[in-house]
């Protein structure tokens, strides 16, 4: 089931999309709700597919980045926010601030969160998922080297794409992700070369803080992150979700 949002007849909706419908539906998938009425997805104004009250981002979470960048292989999740206000669905723009010559692309593995959770086992933690996204983890290296830590360097209004959709029916151990610059391949890995897997983490950063329905934990980014500059395409693609892509300017 693919869960999408949408913006129709002057309002945000709930959806559930097949390859060329939506059904709206009466409230948000976290809770009960019925059809209401279909809407021709190819006319739909998809936006971010939810709207969380956090991103918990995982950093260094495949042994090829942490190469990459220089870092040990971590002996816990490292784990930071980034701002709900980072949120930009597909085809939305990332907004470079002017202070900055480049930013790099990460793509990532969102996990959705369907309910509450805390201190659950990674074992409980498959039953509070809601599905799985694509998602972008934009970040100014320059900022992050100036400031030693990650916050305001991937905090920036527009610095968390993510969509198209929530795709609900899918085991995220062994997924191909992509990411595209201009229709150049920059990163290819499979999930199931993640340090810790989805699950492990959900149940990792639940031992910290309640997890809300909607809230979203981005899963880590593979090697290959690179700058992306004013005017570029970028593209990231996992495989049984399908493509988020958004223009730099």
């Amino acid at each position: 089931m693919r869960v999408v949002r949408v913006f129709q007849d002057e309002d945000v909706r709930y959806g559930l999309a097949d390859e060329s419908s939506i059904t709206l539906i009466s409230d948000e998938p976290f809770a009960a709700w019925e059809a209401e009425g279909v809407v021709p997805l190819a006319q739909a104004q998809l936006l971010a597919p939810v709207m969380p009250t956090k991103i918990v981002c995982v950093g260094i979470n495949y042994r090829d980045h942490a190469s990459e960048m220089g870092h040990a292989v971590p002996a816990e999740p490292v784990i930071f926010l980034k701002p709900p206000t980072a949120v930009v669905g597909p085809r939305g723009e990332i907004q470079v601030p002017e202070k900055l010559e480049t930013v790099d692309h990460e793509a990532e593995l969102a996990v959705v969160i369907g309910r509450r959770t805390r201190r659950v086992s990674p074992e409980s933690a498959r039953s509070h998922v809601l599905g799985f996204t694509c998602a972008n983890d934009v970040t100014s290296r320059e900022i992050q080297r100036i400031d030693g830590q990650w916050t305001r360097a991937k905090g920036f209004d527009t610095f968390c794409p993510v969509g198209p959709w929530i795709e609900t029916d899918l085991d995220p151990s062994d997924l191909v992700i992509e990411s595209y610059v201009n229709g150049e391949l920059r990163q290819q890995a499979q999930t199931s070369e993640m340090i810790y897997d989805v699950f492990e983490l959900v149940s990792f950063i639940s031992g910290v803080m309640t997890l809300l329905p909607g809230d979203l934990v981005l899963t880590g980014t593979p090697s290959g992150v690179g700058p992306l500059h004013r005017g570029d395409v970028v593209e990231v693609r996992i495989e049984g979700i399908g493509s988020l892509v958004n223009r730099v300017v």
